[in-house]
């Protein structure tokens, strides 16, 4: 059976969950979903994938041969096949997105219980903001002491379209403060570190799904409010946010055809391909002709990522063996350290990542040079990434708790 936990009085009652043995999961229970982390960190992970494959070879993003650097130009091969959903960035933004849409409001939408709503509204800048202020001042230090060799690197990769420009400003302790305490939270600045603009939608798209909860949580016309804000937000960057926190809703709300909806074994494998196969449109925008997804008629490659994300969550959530899958704890571990990877790679890419182009590729040649550094790279972002897992976000926790104390 599927979940069932809002009744339509609005109530909310205990969750159900699939019977042993059976393949439809569709079940939300108040503990820690751990499969969705390990899903968060495959994402991680392509997002890194992506900034890599955009600096060193950005023929497969772009299909310029300028950018192309393996034999016979299959760059642009593999950037037009499925392969690129290995680093298609925008489709592992929209899964981080829908997925923090999904669980930010999960505990309220299966118990009914407002105070953990208002706690976890009450402590939200405070769980993101210190890790974002850590990694500032280190990208402001290297800038102030010239480690940021992405320039150079971009003109030699034939990247300089995208990876010339960033961090090539004279840094300011006072601008990078302010980036850091309140520009990427209220209007998605990210001058120091390129990927806080998602910084914006994950703070304030929260308080969108906060309040929706809060004020419509259990209620028969929610369903027409979610009808009414999706229109309003659809050419936005916070609709993943919130239909995040929509397929939430719906997977705790009690309705007999939902039920055998989350506990249709072949409607749900079916749902995970169609999910890869619009996760994996090609982020460029163009040069589509002739590929898997040149039937598709052409409209904003966001829509295509989020519906794509959904149908892949959706059918997540209900499949026991995908969901034993994701909990390896290889992805476990990715998962853990998602935050601090997702802010610190680039850093690390444009850094060493540079440098280490420009000084070994002339002794060993492009591609081999890359391989070892992409390997070297990886070490070194998990490396300060554990570190700030352990030392830095639990300085979250800390503010938090002298927050409650007031």
């Amino acid at each position: 059976m599927g979940i069932c936990s809002i009744a339509a009085s609005g109530t909310y009652v205990s969750v159900c969950e699939a019977s042993e043995g059976s393949e439809g999961g569709g079940s939300v229970r108040t503990e820690k979903l751990e499969y969705l982390d390990g899903l968060k960190g495959i994402g991680c992970v392509a997002v890194f994938l992506t900034h890599f494959v955009y600096a060193f070879y950005y023929g497969m993003y772009h299909y310029d041969p300028a950018g192309c650097h393996l034999p016979g130009k299959i760059d642009i091969v593999i950037g037009k096949s499925p392969l690129n959903v290995f680093f298609n960035g925008n489709t592992a933004v929209r899964l981080f997105l829908i997925l923090s849409g999904f669980l930010l409001c999960r505990s309220f939408l299966i118990t009914g219980d407002k105070k953990r709503l208002a706690a976890s509204a009450k402590k939200r800048y405070l769980r993101l903001m210190p890790t974002v202020l850590v990694i500032n001042i280190l990208i402001y230090l290297a800038m102030k002491f010239g480690l940021y060799q992405n320039t150079a690197a971009a003109v030699l990769a034939g990247s300089e379209e995208w990876f010339a420009g960033f961090n090539s400003f004279s840094p300011s302790f006072l601008s990078m403060l302010k980036e850091s305490l309140y520009g990427c939270f209220l209007f998605g600045t990210n001058d120091y570190n390129g990927v806080l603009w998602t910084l914006q939608i994950l703070f304030l798209g929260a308080y969108i799904d906060y309040a929706l909860a809060a004020l419509t949580g259990g209620r028969r016309f929610r369903w027409i409010v979610y009808a009414i804000v999706a229109v309003v937000l659809l050419r936005t960057d916070f609709l993943g946010i919130f239909l995040g926190y929509v397929l939430c809703d719906f997977m705790c709300t009690d309705w007999n055809w939902k039920q055998w909806l989350c506990g249709n074994r072949i409607l749900n494998w079916l749902m995970l391909a169609v999910g890869l196969y619009f996760m994996c449109y090609p982020s460029a925008g163009f040069g589509y002709e002739g590929t898997l997804w040149g039937i598709l008629p052409f409209v904003f490659v966001n829509y295509y990522h989020i519906f794509g994300v959904l149908c892949f969550v959706f059918a997540v959530l209900n499949l026991k063996s995908v969901q034993g899958f994701l909990s390896k704890k290889i992805f476990l571990y990715m998962g853990r350290i998602s935050y601090s990877l997702y802010l610190i790679h680039f850093l690390v890419i444009a850094t060493f990542g540079s440098w280490f182009l420009l000084t070994v590729e002339p002794l060993l040649g492009y591609n081999l040079t890359c391989l070892i550094n992409l390997v070297l790279i990886s070490v070194i972002t998990v490396g300060l990434s554990e570190l700030s897992v352990r030392y830095v976000e639990p300085l979250s926790g800390k503010l938090t708790a002298l927050l409650d104390k007031q």
